[in-house]
């Protein structure tokens, strides 16, 4: 091997140009340039390495302006760059690395900018098989690409590149092309700032990637199109512009260990006849879907979370099939699952918590076949209202906000050993027109009844036990029928069953214990009851079903459900008293400004009507707007013992209700509920939370209706003896107030509530330590506050709950830490320490 020398101003023995150098060279020879910028185009026709004399970046090779060929074109089968700074001439598409079919290169310590780097391939033959002569390859390695044009990377045809420990950043199209049979390997790759995708792959291209990253790519961060394939493993995708990973045509896509963030549309899609399959992955913070999975394409994922989506966390469309394993969706504003079409779900062993909508919802012809799987928190557990077979077995709903589960499709359900507690309503829903089958299953301490049969629904039930339910065990709407066996039914706080007119059940073996009345049975049901018993005691088939029990013919009481909280204030209390107590909440500055000057509005009307002038118009209903946690029942409270300590109410207690409380399950159940809340809180103040879930969006026909349009005629048959106070957030209750004529004219004003300043949470925290005689050290004191100051304030932030529950979790640290010492001091018993600090909790707000 001889080595030749380049040098700006040459010398004896050394060239000025690097092209000279070249044409010189025999195969094998290197050539090593000396420091400066060196203006030509080269062609390396034979196998030749070119290095830099002074290491990275000494060496700076623009190509010629005009041109239209590459810096650089590589047609020797194996040449060398090391250490190159490599430019494009000029702002043209031509590429500042062109590679021939068949040479290979290797790219080491360079920098390439302006332009791409583009190797051909023979596109004969092409395929899987890139092995032998005529295959084109490249190894880029510790390098850095660059403001390129087009794309930072173009393999096309027969070519088998590598890249490893390399950057590819602001790129003024696409970061790597690949098409025809092309492969590319990348290792520990960092891709940022591209205009277009990360990775788009066309034809019959594979690639793998290995412990990488991109970020902010203006486009899908991997697209895959054709019969490409891709192979992903520990690779990060943050802030991609569109999908984090995008699969069409007939694509297959792996990932292993990858984690898919912020996407500004769906963290995956899958379409076509594409097929995914991930495992050990996290898809988080997506703008649209978790998953889009369409056409006809397949996906199978393993041990995967899917966190905080925009949209559905995973949503199907046309005959597209998904199977899940001991996956987690936790979070996103709409469902879990929502399967539509012909589309397929099966699951086993998954979790799906605090869902903005249903956790899993299955129309149209859709299926799903779930097993051992657990739903947690949300609004509908599961919603089934297909025209196909569906199945849930050993799973379990909980501690939803609405009905644990909703049947209401043609399709046949079978639902098997099944177990739904803690539900805002009903447990179990089967709907008109629905064909179900309960085997084994329980529905417990659901705040509405426990199986609810609707209008012409005959399901065969068997080995249900309903247990502590807020109103009727099993309650059968008019016309409802079925096979009801082997069933126990327990501790109701309604009549065990309610059966409507015309309704036909046969009822086997069903016992009744400890129930608030055995039977409500309206007049025209008919009934058939065989071997059934009341607290042990046998029920006769003779004996008419009202009779049964403690109870005579009567239907289920119907009465406020939810939280109905009174809280009454002291007798001849002082409006001063009253006051300074509201001045000794923290915080709360613009409301207790509010407050006075309502104070000062009232005590003038009472004077100008003892002078016996006309009072003007005041309304003393109220707007609470504002976050989770900022003082609003505190304020409501006080509110209502200021009115009486003025006269203006006779009680001024509290009545706090929220949608629950207010809207009924059935047909004609919510105006006597939200009545029955009003009357409670006649001569004092009625508190809504969360009113504007009364009048949800894009629900036409919702009881919410029913129950506004009664809480305003109320307020006006009562308009001296209530107050009303909805609350909400700010943007939600503008849509409320707006939702009735009726509200817009009797809430005229609206106190905002401003989230508490770091300060003021601190402040929260010594007074809930003090209630419990606790003090904070000085260091703890400084290193709450900064933590006050850097907590996130999304939706998870609760203001003055988080306040109380960061004081929960520092006593909870606190006695982890004195369990080791073996005496502690009554001062270290009451001191709560920096080290108590729940360092995760900013993560996990």
């Amino acid at each position: 091997m001889t080595t030749r020398y380049v040098a700006p101003k040459g010398g004896r023995g050394t060239f000025r140009r690097i092209s000279d150098a070249v044409k010189a060279a025999s195969p094998g020879d290197a050539v090593v340039v000396a420091a400066g910028t060196y203006t030509e185009q080269l062609v390396l026709d034979r196998s030749v390495v070119i290095v830099a004399e002074q290491g990275q970046g000494s060496v700076d090779l623009v190509g010629i302006t005009g041109s239209g060929h590459p810096t650089i074109v590589v047609e020797g089968l194996e040449c060398a760059l090391r250490g190159l700074l490599i430019r494009a001439a000029d702002d043209s598409d031509t590429p500042a690395i062109g590679i021939s079919g068949g040479a290979g290169l290797l790219i080491e310590d360079c920098v390439v900018t302006g332009s791409r780097i583009h190797a051909r391939g023979n596109e004969a033959g092409q395929g899987s098989d890139l092995s032998g002569y005529g295959v084109t390859s490249v190894l880029v390695r510790r390098s850095k690409l660059g403001s390129g044009r087009l794309a930072a990377m173009h393999l096309s045809g027969r070519v088998r590149a590598q890249i490893e420990d390399s950057t590819i950043e602001k790129i003024d199209g696409i970061g790597v092309v690949l098409s025809g049979g092309a492969y590319l390997e990348a290792n520990r790759l960092r891709m940022t700032d591209t205009a277009g995708y990360g990775f788009r792959l066309r034809g019959d291209s594979r690639v793998k990637i290995t412990d990488s990253v991109l970020r902010q790519t203006g486009m899908a961060g991997l697209l895959l199109e054709d019969g490409s394939t891709g192979l992903l493993t520990e690779l990060s995708i943050d802030k991609a512009g569109a999908a984090a990973i995008q699969a069409g045509g007939s694509a297959r896509i792996e990932l292993i260990d990858c984690r898919l963030r912020d996407a500004q549309a769906s963290g995956l899609v899958v379409q076509d006849q594409a097929q995914l399959i991930a495992k050990g992955c996290v898809v988080s913070d997506s703008g649209a879907n978790g998953l889009l999975i369409s056409d006809g394409a397949q996906a199978t994922m393993t041990d995967c979370r899917v966190d905080r989506s925009k949209y559905s966390a995973f949503h199907l469309t046309g005959s597209a099939s998904v199977r899940l394993d001991d996956c987690l969706i936790r979070g996103g504003a709409e469902h879990g699952i929502h399967a539509t079409g012909t589309s397929k779900v099966e699951l086993d062993a998954c979790g799906i918590t605090d869902i903005g909508l249903t956790a899993l919802s299955i129309v149209d012809e859709a299926t799903v076949q779930a097993e051992d799987c657990r739903i947690t928190g949300g609004t509908i557990g599961v919603h089934l209202e297909s025209t196909a077979a569906t199945s849930l077995e050993t799973c379990s709903v909980a501690a939803t906000t609405g009905t644990g589960i909703e049947l209401s499709g043609s399709g046949y359900v079978q639902l098997n050993a099944v177990r739904v507690s803690k539900t805002k309503a009903a447990g179990i829903v089967i709907g008109t027109g629905a064909s179900a089958e309960i085997i084994g299953s329980s529905i417990e301490k659901c705040e509405g009844s426990g199986l609810v049969v609707w209008s012409g629904v005959a399901p065969t039930v068997t080995g249900l036990r309903v247990n502590g339910v807020a109103k009727n065990g099993i309650y059968l709407a008019e016309k409802a029928a079925g096979t009801y066996a082997d069933c126990d039914v327990v501790g109701t706080k309604y009549p065990a069953l309610h059966l409507s007119r015309a309704c036909t059940p046969l009822l086997r073996h069903v016992r009744i214990r400890n129930c608030d009345g055995a039977v409500g049975k309206d007049e025209g049901a008919n009934p058939v009851f065989e071997d059934c018993t009341v607290d042990g005691a046998p029920m006769a088939p003779a004996t008419p079903a009202s009779a049964a029990g403690t109870g005579g013919a009567q239907a289920a009481p119907v009465g406020p459900v939810g939280t109905l909280e009174e809280s009454m204030p002291p007798e001849d209390e002082k409006l001063e008293d009253v006051l300074a107590e509201l001045e000794e909440q923290i915080g709360l500055g613009r409301v207790k400004r509010d407050v006075q000057s309502m104070v000062n509005l009232m005590q003038a009307v009472r004077m100008r009507q003892e002078a016996g002038l006309p009072a003007p118009p005041l309304s003393r209903h109220l707007v609470f707007a504002g976050n989770p946690g900022t003082g609003k029942t505190t304020v409501a409270r006080l509110y209502g013992r200021v009115l009486k300590a003025l006269g203006l109410l006779r009680k001024g207690h509290l009545v706090e209700v929220d949608r629950t409380a207010l809207v009924g399950e059935y047909v004609g159940h919510t105006g006597p509920k939200t009545q029955a809340a009003v009357n409670q809180a006649l001569g004092g103040v009625l508190f809504i939370d969360e009113a504007y879930s009364l009048a949800p969006i894009g629900i036409g026909n919702d009881f919410g209706a029913e129950a506004i349009a009664t809480l305003v005629k109320m307020m006006e048959d009562n308009r001296e003896d209530l107050v009303v106070i909805v609350a909400g957030y700010v943007n939600d209750m503008g849509r409320f107030i707006g939702s009735n004529p009726g509200l817009s004219s009797r809430f005229t004003r609206t106190l905002l509530f401003d989230d508490y300043t770091p300060a003021e949470l601190v402040d929260i925290f010594e007074y809930h330590a003090g209630e419990h005689q606790y003090e904070l050290s000085v260091d703890a004191r400084t290193a709450l506050s900064e933590m006050f100051q850097v907590l996130p304030r999304g939706e998870g932030f609760g203001n003055g709950r988080s306040a109380r529950q960061i004081f929960q979790q520092m006593t909870e640290r606190q006695a982890y830490r004195l369990a080791t010492i073996t005496a502690p001091t009554p001062d270290q018993l009451v001191s709560l320490e920096a080290a108590d600090l729940p360092i995760d909790y900013t993560a996990n707000s």
